[in-house]
């Protein structure tokens, strides 16, 4: 269960976490029913196979290209579940996404870019079960580690590693 929701902007301090600290991150793909719990990060360095793992999870599910995940967004994820407390899994509606997926999806929503993060493998669009949607994008725009996108509608926040902005 997350803690403290409601006072989310009390607990800044909880997103610095120690350099030589491990990091975990939970997730659960909407599309594939997949699960995948990581340690990413040894405290030392970056795990390859761990981050292999995250490669393939986070694939184009649409024709199963992987492509390198950027850690610094496995980074921003850590931090915001830091923020938020607990550590369930992160809902993913997507991660990479192929040219051919990206394109195919312009042609049926305004709302992606033609030169999306998420082509680079540096963008990803999560819930994270247990903190509605709204407070997830207010802890993603308190970080200040990249773009951050609340799609309402869709109930979904995304994160790159992009220039900060927001939308």
């Amino acid at each position: 269960m997350l803690g403290a929701v409601g006072a989310w902007w009390l607990l800044p301090a909880r997103a610095a976490v120690d350099a030589a600290t491990p990091r975990t991150l939970r997730f659960v793909h909407t599309h594939t029913g997949e699960t995948l719990t990581a340690t990413y990060f040894d405290g030392a360095r970056y795990d390859p196979a761990s981050l292999m793992a995250v490669d393939h999870l986070l694939r184009d599910f649409r024709n199963n290209e992987v492509h390198a995940i950027d850690p610094a967004l496995l980074d921003v994820l850590h931090a915001v579940q830091a923020v938020a407390g607990g550590d369930t899994p992160f809902e993913v509606i997507s991660g990479y996404r192929s040219p051919a997926t990206n394109s195919m999806l312009r042609g049926h929503s305004s709302g992606v870019a033609e030169h999306s993060q998420h082509l680079l493998g540096k963008a990803i669009d999560v819930r994270l079960r247990g903190l509605p949607t709204s407070d997830l994008y207010r802890i993603g725009l308190q970080l200040a580690r990249g773009g951050v996108g609340y799609y309402r509608d869709s109930d979904f926040v995304h994160f790159d590693t992009g220039p900060v902005r927001r939308w």
